[in-house]
């Protein structure tokens, strides 16, 4: 029988099996037991509803209703591909940034340093293939999602990560020094062609600030390597604070930065597929980098016109999903809080913004064994901390974007549960 192996790239050697969690998750699922799911992310499951009017209304669930014959005006356009997405479209992110921007004036051209993308993974993929050559390093920061892994390997390159520390205390922040930077650039296995900002991060929530952002331009000026902020939950910043970097798009910097937002996050709209790469930087740097990402976009043209042609009004009308969004997060995490007092043998980790919250547990399971135990005998599905690459306590992982009814029953299960354990 022929080696099916060498068939195949590289890039998918590493294929994971299914962990022990997701083995119970099925098993509890196949019994026809309940799960109360604390790692849902998508908000079109999460029981947020707001009606956008575009001849038609397009429901949270993504659903098309009204007139059946009705169709939308974007559907009878013609096809007219642009690779860095149509000028209309383009301009309605601008005038989206330039609101959420109302101090900076730069962005007079920004429409022209915009390039749209079906998602943040493409934006990824589109500027990999810009900045790398095969084996070149990424850095990323740690804790954090780990797609970036994935991502990176898809396009033959490695990752190393960065860490962010936290600061030791009960339910402190995390932050980013220059001590961990400098510590990853020296131990990068080739050159360093990128560095990752997450902001505010998933799923410590820590926003980039200036003093970080000095620190990371500094050093990416000198190497050289480009700045990659990505910053789809940046409408969900909590506690931003005058330091806070809003968004790196329109930031005066001496290295080359893109920064990454979309419709999944912003808007709440993850099934619209649509993201957006704004370049900045030095002016012969953007416009190079510019005139590269055009031909990549060439290459694929990607992106629905309809959902270009439809941009303006998607985002105005996301605006009002966005704010639900935030209720619903803020909501939840007020519920921790209450629930987490000074006498629970729980805590919730600080955070500046995003979907997620961090409980911290007592040391005496894994992370891993408490989420297999939260399952197994409460029924409460959550993400242990190692997921990802929390280190520094024993964590698990939960999604604030449930219904308020589920996620008070999970949590309740989850702080009875640990009293339990400790007896």
């Amino acid at each position: 029988m022929a080696d099916t192996h060498r068939l195949f790239s590289h890039r998918l050697d590493w294929l994971p099996g299914e962990n022990a969690l997701a083995t119970a998750e099925a098993h509890r699922r196949a019994r026809g037991e309940t799960v109360l799911d604390l790692t849902e992310s998508n908000p079109t499951l999460a029981d947020i509803h707001i009606h956008i009017h575009i001849d038609v209304d397009i429901g949270g669930d993504g659903g098309i209703t009204g007139d059946p014959t009705a169709v939308p005006e974007a559907f009878r356009q013609p096809y007219w591909p642009d690779p860095r997405g149509l000028r209309s479209a383009r301009r309605a992110v601008a005038e989206n940034y330039r609101r959420g921007l109302p101090d900076l004036d730069d962005l007079d051209d920004l429409e022209d340093r915009l390039l749209l993308t079906t998602s943040s993974s493409e934006s990824y993929s589109f500027l990999w293939k810009l900045l790398c050559d095969p084996g070149d390093t990424i850095l990323v920061p740690e804790p954090s999602y780990p797609l970036f892994d994935y991502l990176a390997r898809l396009e033959g390159v490695v990752t190393r990560p960065y860490r962010l520390e936290h600061d030791g205390t009960r339910t402190g922040d995390w932050h980013l020094g220059a001590h961990s930077l400098d510590q990853a650039l020296a131990n990068a296995p080739s050159r360093v062609a990128a560095l990752v900002v997450v902001s505010p991060n998933n799923p410590t929530g820590t926003l980039l600030d200036q003093e970080t952002l000095a620190l990371l331009d500094v050093r990416a000026a000198a190497r050289p390597f480009a700045l990659v902020a990505d910053e789809v939950f940046a409408p969900y910043a909590i506690r931003p604070g005058g330091m806070a970097v809003s968004f790196l798009a329109g930031r005066d910097t001496a290295a080359l930065t893109f920064s990454l937002g979309g419709l999944s996050k912003s808007c709440g709209l993850p099934q619209m597929k649509l993201g957006w790469i704004a370049v900045g930087g030095p002016v012969d740097a953007r416009r190079a980098a510019l005139q590269r990402l055009e031909l990549i976009g060439d290459t694929y043209l990607s992106v629905a016109t309809p959902v270009q042609l439809a941009l303006p009004e998607l985002l105005r009308a996301g605006a009002a999903r966005r704010d639900c969004i935030a209720a619903r997060l803020a909501e939840n995490r007020r519920f921790l809080e209450k629930l987490l007092d000074g006498s629970s043998p729980l805590s919730l980790l600080s955070s500046q913004g995003g979907w997620s919250a961090i409980l911290r547990l007592p040391a005496i399971k894994t992370d891993e064994e408490w989420a297999l135990s939260f399952l197994t005998e409460d029924g409460v599905l959550v993400h242990p901390g190692y997921f990802f690459d929390l280190r520094a306590f024993t964590t698990v992982v939960l999604s604030l974007l449930p219904r308020p009814d589920i996620f008070r029953e999970a949590t309740e299960r989850l702080a009875a549960s640990v009293v339990r354990h400790l007896r």
